[in-house]
């Protein structure tokens, strides 16, 4: 069943990989055997990504990217394809959070959201399908889209509407390019600790959202790992295009 999970020498492009899930997917995907671009707007904290995974005998290539910006899109994928080689696999992570009372969202965290969530996750897919349709050798794309996206969830009104536009793109696009071989599928997590959100679960409204949950737990980022590899793995998703997968240990049941 290990080749059902084999990433070994696949070039994958991955969003948002400075911080957070973004980080652990990229050293994930560096473990596996993949060839990775690791892309953010932190070039720094790519750097010392890339040189942590270095000292441990793993190589990933950091790139600079703003997915807000389809010019930075085009040199991002322009520059990883001239040094890794045609991509095979893009994990559309970037994202940002924004909570809140809807009286309370300014219409430039609308717009940012908005702008990050959705239209960067659009345009990196459209661009790194056209370079995997031209080519005529398939591919997978995997976004990271998040259980405020098929379920409404206190105080993220805006967040979870770019998400539900990330999983309804999902499926589009699935269906489109299906005939390209092209693999399009989503994950959706609930509540992951990261380094960001740490501060919140171990503060008294923070073990409140937790004692909501089903079974009063958070998931962590590992929780997320086996859904990826799956849907990255050529054998192991070979006839799965167009799924949404909840990693959120039944939170979507309500």
């Amino acid at each position: 069943m290990s080749d059902h999970f084999n990433i070994s020498g696949k070039t994958v492009l991955i969003t948002g990989a400075s911080s957070g899930l973004g980080r652990h997917f990229a050293k994930l995907l560096v473990n596996h055997g993949a060839r990775v671009a690791a892309c953010a707007r932190r070039a720094d904290l790519l750097h010392s990504l890339a040189d942590e995974l270095g000292a441990q005998g793993g190589t990933l290539l950091p790139v600079s990217l703003d997915v807000g910006s389809l010019s930075s899109i085009r040199e991002a994928i322009t520059k990883i394809e001239d040094e890794l080689g045609p991509i095979e696999a893009l994990v559309n992570n970037a994202g940002i959070a924004g909570q809140g009372k809807v009286l309370n969202i300014s219409e430039d965290d609308y717009d940012r959201m908005f702008d990050t969530n959705t239209r960067g996750a659009f345009f990196m897919a459209r661009e790194c399908a056209a370079r995997m349709i031209e080519r005529d050798n398939g591919g997978a794309i995997v976004n990271i889209a998040s259980a405020a996206g098929i379920m409404q969830m206190p105080q993220l009104a805006v967040y979870g509407m770019t998400k539900a536009a990330v999983v309804h793109m999902t499926k589009a696009l699935a269906r489109e390019w299906g005939r390209y071989n092209i693999n399009v599928n989503a994950i959706c997590p609930g509540y992951i600790a990261t380094d960001i959100n740490s501060d919140f679960f171990s503060s008294e409204p923070g073990r409140k959202v937790i004692d909501g949950l089903p079974r009063k737990r958070i998931g962590q980022p590992e929780d997320l790992e086996a859904a990826l590899l799956l849907l990255l793995a050529e054998r192991g998703s070979r006839l799965i295009n167009g799924s949404i997968i909840s990693v959120d240990d039944g939170y979507n049941l309500g």
